[in-house]
């Protein structure tokens, strides 16, 4: 059969180049169109805050409800940050979320490392014992943790909301997998080098563990800054509060002024929201690959 009983008849050719030159070639992927309404959806209520903290409280009060500020009103800054309490409360939160993360950052890989290659009598009943406790809901613990730290004397202290959060079953069960799946050749090459386990542990895996390391930090983070529940619990005295504990001073039995909780709770937000745009990229790596193995 000659070359030319293979090659495709001008016509055909034509016809393929038509169809080639028809298609719409958009510069995104079209799955964008799809996302992108999504995204505006679950944005909407972020938008709907922001502007509502430069609202005065008489048009967030109107109805129908304004959706755009006739003019810029600054007054729930002014009230949020003129505040004398509001720096301590930011300081207090600051400090308790920060202590989490680093807490779990480091219990949480100890933990990780020893469930993925440690063997010992009862590792899988320890496992299945502490990941059964994330299905326990918060109010039946609540009580019980109430009276141990006031056995230990953190009651109305910011101890008191940072040792509950020392280490958590998720960031242990989240260590775990995303070790499982990383290859034993380069922690043998350690060993044989005559590393211990904890030099290998953060010389060779834990450099390995950024997207693990960036999500346990994220997700930490986000569930400290943003717990309330608890230090209305644990916290009296407003010198101790935590900002989303302070911000619920501005409503009042009669009177809420609503411009300073919008003011407030944009700047609740931010720290939040630069945090997990600084580490989405590793935070979709981490859930990704923590599935690998099980």
């Amino acid at each position: 059969m000659s070359a030319t009983a293979d090659s495709p008849s001008p016509s055909t050719a034509r016809r393929a180049g038509g169809a080639q030159r028809g298609r719409i070639r958009l510069p995104f992927s079209a799955w964008h169109l799809l996302l992108a309404p999504l995204a505006l959806v679950f944005a909407v209520p972020l938008i709907w805050l922001l502007l509502s903290s430069v609202m005065s409280d008489a048009e967030i009060n109107r109805f129908p409800p304004a959706l755009w500020p006739s003019e810029i009103d600054l007054g729930g800054y002014r009230y949020v940050l003129g505040n004398a309490m509001f720096p301590r409360w930011f300081a207090n939160s600051l400090i308790v979320s920060v202590a989490a993360v680093a807490s779990n950052l480091l219990l949480g890989a100890l933990g990780g490392y020893a469930f993925a290659r440690m063997r010992f009598a009862g590792s899988r009943i320890l496992m299945a014992l502490m990941l059964a406790t994330m299905a326990i809901p918060f109010q039946l613990t609540m009580i019980p943790t109430f009276l141990v730290m006031k056995q230990l004397g953190l009651i109305d202290t910011l101890g008191a909301l940072i040792v509950p959060s020392l280490v958590t079953p998720f960031a242990v069960f989240l260590f775990r997998q995303f070790f499982l799946s990383l290859p034993r050749e380069l922690e043998e090459a350690a060993w044989m080098d005559g590393c211990s386990r904890l030099r290998v542990l953060f010389l060779v895996v834990l450099p390995l563990s950024r997207p693990a390391l960036s999500t346990v930090a994220v997700l930490t983070f986000l569930t400290t800054w943003n717990d309330l529940t608890w230090p209305l619990i644990a916290i009296n005295h407003d010198t101790q509060y935590t900002l989303q504990l302070g911000l619920t001073t501005f409503q009042g039995q009669h009177h809420t002024r609503w411009s300073a909780v919008m003011a407030g709770n944009v700047i609740t937000v931010l720290p939040v929201l630069l945090a997990f745009l600084f580490a989405q990229k590793s935070f979709i790596q981490s859930i990704t690959s923590s599935g690998i193995k099980g």
